[in-house]
């Protein structure tokens, strides 16, 4: 007996190699750009955290020692922290989602009637007709862990290769890039006087938040001013606001203000 859908696969222009091929490629991407989300925010969380405690600190004080303690400290913490909560996050939902799959493990062994009809139900409710959506979940239920794959990605949203992996990459990004986004405000009062290091601090913290929205509208397909204005002007309200309480603040407590 012939294979028909071979033939008109090959007829279509169709080539399973190329396709696995180019099936690979994207998850590898897909993977590539979970991690830019995570340096991306992590980048912006150092620049717009560490600008807002150095703005504060210069504000209420000219002493150039306290304001790198406090922009130092603060960039320290927030680079295990903010590892330290990535870990524990991805970890935890790692582990919610090897438990949701191994329900619907025993669920495809032990109950595969009920795990068809449950399929048959998820892709009625994506538009398919019911007749077509039963016979769609009957032909999948025929493989157990294709019936796996699909009833966890359409029911909970999880790819099972996503359940893989460990979390300590993305901990390790999103520390790195925490450290590194605090160094911009930062620097600028390793060189210069409080009063003028301040408005360098905001201007290369300003500089490197519309960077990345530059190159973040690489991936969503904005437009690339529009996304670095957008982060520039909350980085901006952050580092103003900051200047702005750092020289009230100290007012309010009875401190004397800077240089008094």
């Amino acid at each position: 007996m012939i294979d028909e859908a071979a033939p008109t696969d090959r007829a279509e222009g169709f080539d399973r190699s190329a396709i696995g091929a180019r099936l690979d490629q994207e998850r590898r991407r897909a993977s590539l750009l979970g991690d830019i989300r995570e340096a991306i925010f992590g980048a912006q969380d150092g620049l717009v955290s560490t600008l807002a405690v150095v703005s504060t600190v210069s504000g209420a004080t000219d002493r150039r020692l306290a304001v790198l303690i406090a922009g130092i400290a603060t960039g320290l913490a927030g680079i295990f922290s903010m590892a330290a909560g990535e870990y524990l996050s991805s970890k935890s939902h790692r582990q919610i989602a090897l438990a949701q799959i191994a329900e619907e493990r025993e669920k495809v062994a032990g109950r595969r009637r009920e795990a068809q009809a449950e399929l048959a139900y998820l892709l009625e409710e994506d538009g398919l007709p019911d007749d077509e959506a039963g016979a769609v979940a009957e032909m999948v239920s025929r493989h157990p862990e294709a019936l796996l794959t699909v009833k966890v990605e359409k029911e909970f949203g999880i790819a099972i290769e996503e359940a893989q992996g460990s979390p300590l990459q993305g901990a390790a990004v999103m520390g790195v890039a925490f450290g590194l986004g605090a160094l911009a405000p930062i620097l600028p009062y390793l060189l210069l006087p409080v009063g003028l290091a301040v408005y360098l601090s905001i201007l290369a913290t300003a500089g490197v938040l519309f960077g990345i929205g530059v190159v973040k509208a690489r991936w969503t397909h904005a437009h690339p001013v529009a996304s670095g204005m957008e982060i520039l002007l909350i980085g901006a309200f952050a580092g103003i606001a900051g200047y702005f309480f750092g020289t009230v603040l100290p007012t309010l407590l009875g401190a004397p203000a800077a240089g008094g």
